[in-house]
């Protein structure tokens, strides 16, 4: 079994309910050694930080190579296993997003987010056509013989501001994790949700591993894995407090006569 192979077991592994794997999103080989040595199980990226540390906005603006390559760095300077925010795969056809998961598996990772929002477009794939893009996704690390964690991310919530989200928002994520795990899912996430009655159903009627961003307002980690997640993710709040810590301290440096 490849190096690859047993990191992604190791990955999938670290997944359980009521226990969640804690992943403090990276954007670089830097930022990926620094969570190392603070004693992280694995390392995931953030697509939003890594496209911002390199001068792109979010939303695939950053090339797909350039992303690649980034990814390349990051999993050789560390020695854990590295899940890649990999949005909608920089693609829409599902032979297209097969080729680009192999691409991507190229580099070492050993597991993906993927996003049901459709990426410069308005709203969100159909569950039918976003569970056939999963399953080209299962499909091509399956070919690649890399046994990768696919968490299938709905943006239903991330859509929406927290005080609007409903009982049909969340039927509607049930329904997707159920087409999601029929297509090779091996997590789903769900960006956004932050009421923890509505955290705790979603992680009660699915038997996929619930992923949830630790964003402001949402509950805290002990109360999450009473809830019942599985992975709790951190996406662009690392980033975007260090850019704060750093404006702030640049600017006492050269404002240093006021």
């Amino acid at each position: 079994m490849s190096d690859q192979s047993q990191n992604a077991k190791t990955f999938t592994s670290l997944h359980k309910k009521g226990d969640p794997v804690i992943l403090f999103n990276i954007w670089d080989a830097g930022s990926a050694g620094a969570v190392r040595e603070a004693g992280a199980q694995a390392i995931a990226t953030g697509s939003a930080p890594v496209a911002m540390a390199q001068g792109f906005g979010d939303g695939q603006n950053i090339p797909l190579e350039a992303a690649l390559d980034n990814t390349r760095r990051i999993v050789a300077a560390v020695d854990l296993p590295v899940t890649l925010d990999f949005e909608g795969a920089y693609a829409e056809d599902p032979q297209s997003v097969a080729e680009n998961v192999k691409r991507a598996l190229d580099c070492g990772v050993v597991g993906f987010n993927f996003e049901d929002q459709i990426i410069g477009g308005d709203g969100l794939y159909e569950t039918a056509i976003q569970a056939r893009r999963v399953e080209a996704m299962r499909a091509a690390c399956e070919s690649a013989g890399i046994p990768a964690y696919v968490n299938a991310r709905t943006d239903i919530f991330l859509k929406a501001p927290a005080v609007t989200h409903d009982d049909a928002m969340l039927n509607d994520a049930i329904a997707r994790a159920s087409a999601y795990e029929a297509a090779g899912a091996s997590g789903f996430f769900a960006p956004g949700l932050k009421d923890e009655a509505m955290i705790g159903r979603l992680c009660n009627a699915t038997n996929l591993p619930v992923n949830i961003i630790a964003l402001p307002g949402a509950p805290d980690t002990p109360r999450l894995a009473q809830l019942g997640v599985a992975r709790v993710s951190y996406g662009p709040v690392p980033y975007r407090q260090m850019i704060t810590w750093l404006t702030d301290l640049a600017h006492s440096a050269i404002h240093y006569r006021s």
